[in-house]
């Protein structure tokens, strides 16, 4: 379990220094169940008189509409107190680097200077070092066990805390707590919602390519914690994550059906949403939760249909003899787009929840597939095949404005990070097996995912709770 509050601004035992400009107010966050802090009188300390600071340059901030161009230096220093800081300052470095707006300091030389995460640092010196902001933080044991970990946001040259909390956590938790604070971090500098505290579920790969094993797994966003939820003769294929991020939908294929599971993370309990004759593709939940969407192969012609979990009720949305198949839900859950070949060749095609008012939105050349729309709305996703290669694209939901955002010789299977800016996407190379690979929106920071096993089929979990 974990909670936080935030801190008051730091002062110096000589003097006062700048108050923060939002009210001084606790705020629980809870991995389970929420708890009050110890030590929450902090976060009802009056805030201090500002002190004087130098001349003020522009308010720091990272703006991600313009994509990576130059990272802001950060310098985050091992946190102080339990052997625990020095790993909770290293995960949430990774985090901030690997979203590809942040480029980690590193001022060794200075970590001494550190002996109080709650005194202003020396600013001067770590403007020397190149830092333009500043993490600083401390882990202390409570009696009980648990872990209380303060930290602060620094504006290296405009000399003011930005944010601080602290959080109490129990001691096997402290990758989560690395996890939220560099979401708060992403949160402040940037703007937009950090999507660091959140896992990837996946179908992992192994063995010869023509006795694949096929699992269904889930790691943590940066790779640790990897688990494997089935270990059985069945192929798991397209796992799909609710948005309370508790269960998760998927495909399993034996000799004698196809058959879309439900599986419970609180439980580790699966149960069969249904066995339908012929193949079934690509379930995925409706943004309430309370349906799913997939398709059915029979006799060559491929429909999508729509399922209430509570009833069991299950209801056909497409009736065209084409191949209609991967649905994905608008946020709103008004809109459903798919990928259809009805028109000679796979294109995407938007329709309204309950399968009227069918239009279709791309009209490129190439072989468009897999599309799912981002939680923001303003997006939709899709792989793309065309002139012998690859692509994982973007385009507005009229079909407008297309980017391909990536080219290889094999990229598929397209899922969105909660805050809608990252896709996590697997990608194989000739000869070679699959992997995952994250790429924002602008296309410019692609890179592998810290995970370096076989894996496809990736699907991005929403915030943990």
């Amino acid at each position: 379990m974990t909670s936080s509050m935030r801190l008051p601004p730091a002062s110096a035992p000589a003097f006062a220094f700048t108050p923060a400009s939002a009210p001084v107010f606790a705020l629980v966050l809870a991995l389970g169940l929420a708890a009050v802090l110890p030590g929450a009188s902090l976060a009802q300390t009056p805030p201090a008189q500002s002190a004087p600071a130098p001349a003020a340059s522009n308010a720091l901030e990272v703006n991600v509409d313009r994509g990576v161009v130059a990272p802001l230096p950060i310098a985050v220093p091992p946190f102080l107190g339990k052997e625990v800081g020095a790993d909770i300052a290293r995960v949430i470095a990774a985090d901030l680097q690997r979203s590809g707006y942040f480029r980690p300091v590193n001022a060794s030389s200075l970590d001494a200077q550190i002996t109080d995460a709650n005194v202003p640092p020396r600013f001067a010196d770590w403007r020397g070092a190149g830092a333009q902001a500043l993490v600083t933080g401390q882990v202390v044991a409570d009696t009980d066990g648990h872990l209380r970990v303060d930290f602060r946001l620094w504006d290296v040259f405009n000399e003011q805390q930005l944010v601080g909390y602290q959080f109490s956590a129990s001691a096997d938790s402290w990758r989560r707590v690395a996890h939220k604070i560099a979401d708060m971090i992403y949160k402040r500098l940037t703007g937009e919602d950090g999507y660091f505290d959140t896992r990837i579920v996946f179908v992992s790969e192994s063995g010869p390519r023509a006795h694949r094993t096929k699992r269904l797994a889930i790691m943590d966003q940066d790779g640790a914690n990897p688990s494997f939820l089935t270990d059985g003769p069945e192929l798991v294929m397209t796992p799909r994550i609710s948005p309370n991020g508790q269960e998760i939908t998927y495909v399993a294929l034996s000799r004698e059906s196809a058959r879309v599971w439900l599986f419970n993370l609180r439980t580790n309990r699966k149960e069969v949403l249904g066995d339908f004759p012929g193949m079934v593709f690509a379930p995925r939940f409706s943004p309430d939760g309370g349906k799913v969407a997939f398709s059915v192969d029979r006799n060559g012609n491929s429909d999508i249909f729509l399922m209430d979990l509570r009833s069991r009720q299950t209801r056909r949305l497409t009736t065209d003899p084409g191949i209609d198949t991967s649905p994905s839900f608008s946020p709103d859950g008004s809109k459903i787009v798919f990928n259809s070949d009805r028109g000679g060749s796979p294109q995407l095609y938007v329709m309204d929840a309950d399968g009227s008012g069918v239009r279709r939105i791309s009209f490129g050349e190439g072989r468009y597939t897999t599309p799912v729309w981002s939680p923001k709305g303003d997006l939709i996703a899709f792989t793309k095949q065309t002139g012998g290669q690859f692509h994982i694209g973007v385009m507005r939901p009229d079909g407008s404005d297309e980017r391909l955002l990536t080219d290889s010789y094999l990229d598929e299977a397209p899922s969105w990070a909660p805050n809608g800016r990252v896709i996590v996407f697997s990608r194989e190379t000739r000869g070679g097996g699959a992997r995952l690979y994250t790429v924002d929106v602008s296309g410019r920071n692609l890179q592998p995912a810290p995970y370096s096993a076989g894996a496809t089929d990736p699907a991005w979990s929403p915030l943990l709770k």
